[in-house]
């Protein structure tokens, strides 16, 4: 019942206006490991993480979180970082330093899925070996889970990340993006026109669209979700939420096909994936929710 999650393992150094910046755990597939673990899904982290302090921080928090963290070769000489500055309405804006180049990954042969996106696809030379990876679960059936989690700040030209969206996409049966995502990805198309699309050759997709709530569509059903209520404290960390709970909610059930799925199972699906992004704003940095946390 082990899920794989590959990618980046960093420290968000979060800026708020008139206090110290505060060093939080993050990096997207860092996030959606810790987020699946806490929802009771025994997961395992492939990572690169330095040998200095903020490492050392993300393996306490792994721990804490019940994740396995399997650290990949080469180690790095520092810890990757993004500075994250918060705007008014709590959203962030990221810089990041970073290293992704290991060696070797885990055989997803050893999983019942894998999960992979954002810079862990994206940033040479560690996002070839990644690809490779998605086509060999594909091959032998492990279902491949991809949140594109476009970040521009590191590589802005968004032909990279649309490339990058054609190459793992086909081999994934659950896709989740933002509708920043979306804009970047695919400019001018409708979310709720997006979904449909793509899950007419994907599965399950899922847009999130913050304070509009979110849209989910497989090749025979849609739902459109509210966004739950919340007391805002900041937006980091919501979108991984939301895709650690979509991935937990398939786990629950066996990891369903897209063809299993209902517009009612749909909206569940969404509306449970919801309640922890929400859970995740009102705390500040990524912290995502136990299943203590979303059981009514």
């Amino acid at each position: 019942m082990t899920v794989l999650v590959i990618g980046e393992a960093l420290v968000d150094v979060v800026q708020r206006e008139g206090r110290e910046p505060e060093p939080h755990a993050g990096g997207s597939p860092f996030n959606v490991a810790v987020g699946l673990a806490r929802l009771d899904v025994p997961t395992v982290l492939a990572a690169q993480v330095g040998p200095d302090r903020y490492g050392d921080g993300l393996r306490w928090h792994l721990t804490d979180s019940d994740v396995s963290l399997v650290e990949l070769d080469p180690v790095p000489a520092r810890t990757s970082t993004a500075a994250a500055t918060l705007a008014d309405d709590g959203s962030a804006s990221y810089e990041f330093d970073l290293t992704w180049d290991p060696a070797a990954l885990p055989d997803p042969a050893d999983f019942v899925a894998v999960h992979v996106g954002s810079l862990g696809t994206s940033l040479q030379p560690g996002a070839a070996l990644v690809a490779d990876l998605v086509v060999s679960a594909d091959v032998m059936g492990v279902p491949v889970s991809f949140d594109p989690n476009v970040r521009l700040a590191v590589e802005p030209d968004p032909e990279v990340w649309r490339r990058v969206f054609a190459e793992i996409a086909p081999h994934a049966s659950i896709l989740k993006m933002s509708d920043e995502d979306a804009a970047t990805l695919f400019p001018g198309e409708d979310p709720a026109d997006l979904v449909r699309r793509l899950a007419a050759d994907h599965g399950i997709v899922a847009i999130t669209r913050g304070g509009e709530g979110a849209v989910i569509a497989t090749a025979g059903a849609f739902a459109s979700v509210p966004p739950a209520d919340v007391r805002m404290v900041d937006t980091i960390g919501a979108g991984d939420s939301f895709m650690a709970a979509m991935l937990a909610w398939c786990a629950t059930y066996d990891w369903p096909s897209a063809s299993e799925l209902d517009a009612t199972e749909l909206t569940d699906l969404a509306m449970y994936a919801s309640s922890a992004a929400a859970i995740t704003c009102s705390r500040p940095g990524a912290d995502p929710p136990r299943t203590i946390d979303l059981t009514p």
